[in-house]
C-alpha cells in the first residue's frame, strides 16, 4: 500500500533530538553507557506541594470531565498574579492569558493562526528549531536573521529593517536567549518593537528561561505598549521542573488571544483540571523555591565550565538559563564533528550548535539537567581522550 504524505511534511525533518536519542539508545544497547549532556529536560522533581495538589484534585470525581478551552479562571488568575510578582506586569486574566498544553504547541498555534502561504517570518539564527518547522508546516517562508556574539546575540534594528518586505508578517525572538544564554536587553528590544509597530509586524517572545540562574527576570511586556504588538509564551517546564506535565500559556492583548483561541479550540479539548490545580500551586511558590533549584544548577554550571576548559572551549560566564553555550577551538572543523568525536570516543553526548542554525556551526551547548556525579564522570571520560 502506497500512501503519499501531505506536501507539508516534506518541509520539515524529524526533530534532531528525536533522531539522536535513537542513536544513543543503540549505542547503549552496545554497552556504551552514554552520558547525555544534550537535552534540557529537568531531572529535578517538582516541589511536593505541586504533586500533592495534583493528587488531591485527581481524587475528586468531578474533575475528570472536559475543560474550558481557555483554561480554568483560577489558573488564569494565578498566571496574572505570577506575572505581577515576577515581572511587575499587569495582565487581565479574563482575556489576556491563554493556557496551553505546553508552550511548544503555542508556537504552532500562533503560526497556524497568522500565516498564509508565502508569508515571511523572521527567525533567529541561532535559535529554537521549532520556530522554523512551525513556519514551514503553516506554509510560511522562513527568513533567518543572524545573531552574532560580538553584538551579544541581539539583532540591530537596522539589520532587521533590511530584511523586512511587504510579505513579512511575524518575527520570533527568545529572551533570555536559547541556546546562547544571553540575558534580555530591554532597551534593544524596545527599538525592535517600535520598528514592528511601524511595519505592522507581530512580535512573539518565547520566554521559558527567565527564572533559571537569572537575578533579573524580564518580560517583553515590561516595555511600554508592547501588548499592542507582541505576544509572549511562557512555561512551567523549566522554571518548575514540570516539562512532562505540558503546562504553558500565551499572553497578549484580548484581540490576539481570541484569534489564537479560534484555532486552538479546534485542536484540543482543554487541559486536565488536576494539572491546572497543580499549576496554580506551582505559581504560588515563593522565591526560596527557585533559590534552591538555582543553587543546584549553579554547582552543575561550575562543572560544565570545568568540562569546557578541558576541551579548550570559550564561553561567557554571564549566561543565564539551564544551558552553557561555548565556542569550540579554532582548529576544530565544525560542531557536529566536534560533538561526535566526544560521543564516540568518550561516550558523552553534547549538542552541536549547528542544529540551532548556521551561525552555531562553531559552537556547542551543554545542558545542566544532569546530576553532579554524572558531570564528574563525564569530565573523567573527556580527560581520557584529550591529549
Amino acid at each position: 500500500m502506497n500512501i503519499k504524505t501531505a506536501d507539508r511534511i516534506n518541509t520539515v525533518k524529524e526533530y534532531y533530538f528525536s533522531q539522536k536519542l535513537r542513536e544513543i539508545d543503540e549505542l547503549n544497547r552496545q554497552g556504551k553507557n552514554i552520558i547525555n549532556l544534550g537535552i534540557g529536560s529537568p531531572d529535578l522533581a517538582p516541589d511536593n506541594a505541586i504533586i500533592n495538589a495534583l493528587i488531591e484534585s485527581a481524587k475528586n470525581p468531578n474533575n475528570h470531565a472536559y475543560q474550558s478551552y481557555k483554561g480554568a479562571p483560577d489558573l488564569r488568575s494565578a498566571i496574572a498574579q505570577w506575572y505581577n510578582k515576577i515581572y511587575g506586569v499587569q495582565l487581565n486574566p479574563t482575556d489576556e492569558i491563554l493556557p496551553l498544553i505546553g508552550s511548544k504547541e503555542g508556537i504552532m498555534h500562533i503560526s497556524m493562526t497568522y500565516l498564509n502561504p508565502g508569508d515571511e517570518v523572521l527567525i533567529p539564527d541561532p535559535g529554537y528549531p521549532t520556530y522554523t518547522s512551525a513556519t514551514n508546516l503553516a506554509g510560511g517562508k522562513v527568513v533567518k536573521y543572524q545573531l552574532k556574539e560580538e553584538n551579544n546575540w541581539h539583532p540591530s534594528v537596522e539589520y532587521i529593517q533590511s530584511l523586512i518586505t511587504n510579505k513579512t508578517k511575524l518575527i520570533w525572538i527568545n529572551y533570555p536567549h536559547m541556546p546562547t544564554g544571553t540575558q534580555t536587553n530591554l532597551d534593544k528590544l524596545k527599538g525592535l518593537l517600535e520598528l514592528a509597530k511601524k511595519e505592522n509586524l507581530l512580535v512573539c517572545n518565547d520566554n521559558p528561561y527567565s527564572l533559571t540562574l537569572n537575578d533579573n527576570p524580564t518580560s517583553i511586556f515590561q516595555i511600554g505598549g508592547a501588548k499592542d504588538i507582541a505576544l509572549e509564551l511562557n512555561s512551567l517546564s523549566k522554571s518548575h521542573s514540570m516539562a512532562g506535565w505540558r503546562l504553558g500559556w500565551i499572553a497578549g492583548n484580548s484581540e490576539r488571544i481570541n484569534e489564537i483561541l479560534k484555532f486552538k479550540s479546534n485542536m484540543d479539548s482543554g487541559m486536565f483540571l488536576p494539572i491546572q490545580h497543580a499549576a496554580i500551586k506551582a505559581l504560588s511558590l515563593d522565591k526560596s523555591y527557585h533559590d534552591e533549584i538555582n543553587k543546584t544548577y549553579a554547582k552543575r554550571r561550575e562543572l560544565a565550565w570545568e568540562l569546557l576548559d578541558i576541551l579548550n572551549c570559550k564561553y561567557n560566564k554571564n549566561q543565564v538559563g539551564m544551558f552553557v553555550w561555548a565556542k569550540i577551538p579554532n582548529d576544530s572543523t565544525d560542531s557536529s564533528s566536534f560533538a561526535d568525536n566526544i560521543l564516540y570516543n568518550a561516550n558523552v553526548f553534547i549538542t552541536p550548535g549547528i542544529i540551532f542554525g548556521a551561525t552555531g556551526q562553531q559552537y556547542i551547548r551543554i545542558s545542566l539537567c544532569t546530576k553532579e556525579r554524572v558531570f564528574e564522570e563525564a569530565i573523567s571520560r573527556i580527560k581520557a581522550i584529550v591529549k
